[in-house]
């Protein structure tokens, strides 16, 4: 659906760089709910040079569209690597998935994993992939050196995104953005915040893996000083209204400092994702909020425009909504993954021009 990623954005100097075996074969376990396959879809919409196929239990009902593959059919056609394409609530790996993940190492894959819960943690497959020689990668691992916040402004420019929800765009919009900047001839670099970013983008910092008091710190860490025309482009995460994810959305805003904010929503969304008795919040409120919390650490912050995940909806409908949302918020408004002149009329506003 979308094409690789400008070399400009995935390449370069990458706080918690790594060296990932590809290609994968993405594993989506027992998913039923396309948000908490987060991690697989991503993989195949920004790094779909690297997807071979996909592997899931017979109760799993989503699916990426890439051929269904067993793990010796994967390596087979020269997969390295079996890659646990689920984001669930907690990061954990259930029992019912180690047969799964065995039959992998089994058949001469490594296991790449950005869980919480870690892979080689796991006793089964710990001593399986050391019998075997293979490799347990577990991605969301934040570097050992990270310090508290300093809250001193940083040379360079910076975009984050912010959402009214998590898992509704705020990391598709960040790498369409990275990838329309670096296409205008700007400076840019994608910052990865959580595991599927890190994946795509081969290094970040996993902010929800860093303890509390050091996560701004860790923003701090991700967009260093840089040129003056530089912008460092950061995935955002969770929500600054969200009962279990403000906490990460609001030490991630103080420690970005962004000089740009796009706020992202979802047109087909009512209530806060696993959380049905939170109403989705309206964008205007998530604006105003960033702003006003944003301010204390960069006093220049303003929005760019909004993001709306229109997936749900018809073409028609989605541009009708588009249009009638810029109109009320005065704002460009667009769906990064259609594009058009939406879009590029949010890019040009997020430059200033």
């Amino acid at each position: 659906m979308h094409e690789r990623l400008n070399q400009q954005i995935v390449e370069g100097e990458e706080a918690g760089a790594l060296d990932l075996p590809t290609p994968y074969l993405l594993f989506l376990g027992d998913s039923t709910d396309p948000a908490y396959a987060k991690t697989a879809c991503g993989l195949h919409d920004w790094a779909a040079d690297k997807c071979l196929g996909e592997y899931k239990l017979p109760s799993a009902t989503v699916t990426t569209g890439l051929p269904f593959l067993t793990p010796a059919e994967a390596a087979a056609r020269g997969a390295r690597a079996l890659v646990i394409g689920v984001a669930n609530s907690g990061g954990v790996i259930p029992p019912d998935w180690r047969p799964a993940l065995v039959e992998a190492l089994d058949a001469g894959l490594d296991l790449i994993s950005g869980m919480h819960d870690r892979l080689t943690a796991e006793p089964l497959l710990a001593e399986r992939a050391r019998r075997l020689g293979r490799r347990l990668i577990d991605v969301r691992e934040p570097p050992p050196d990270i310090l508290v916040a300093t809250g001193v402004r940083r040379s360079g420019k910076r975009l984050l995104t912010v959402g009214t929800d998590c898992a509704l765009g705020k990391k598709y919009s960040a790498l369409a953005l990275a990838r329309a900047f670096a296409a205008l001839g700007v400076d840019a670099q994608f910052r990865a915040t959580g595991q599927t970013g890190i994946m795509i983008a081969g290094g970040g910092i996993p902010l929800d893996a860093v303890v509390a008091d050091f996560v701004a710190g860790a923003a701090e860490m991700l967009s260093p000083d840089a040129a003056g025309d530089h912008w460092d482009v950061i995935e955002g995460q969770g929500s600054l209204l969200h009962p279990a994810y403000s906490g990460v959305a609001l030490a991630l805003l103080h420690g970005s400092q962004p000089d740009v904010i796009v706020a992202c929503h979802d047109a087909g969304r009512a209530a806060l994702l696993g959380h049905d008795d939170y109403p989705l919040p309206p964008v205007e409120e998530i604006i105003d909020l960033n702003l006003r919390l944003g301010a204390r650490t960069n006093p220049g912050i303003r929005c760019g425009g909004v993001t709306i995940n229109t997936s749900s909806l018809a073409a028609e409908a989605a541009d009708a909504l588009l249009e009638r949302e810029a109109d009320r918020l005065g704002l460009p408004v667009a769906d990064p993954i259609r594009g058009g002149t939406r879009f590029a009329q949010l890019v040009e506003s997020c430059l200033g021009q």
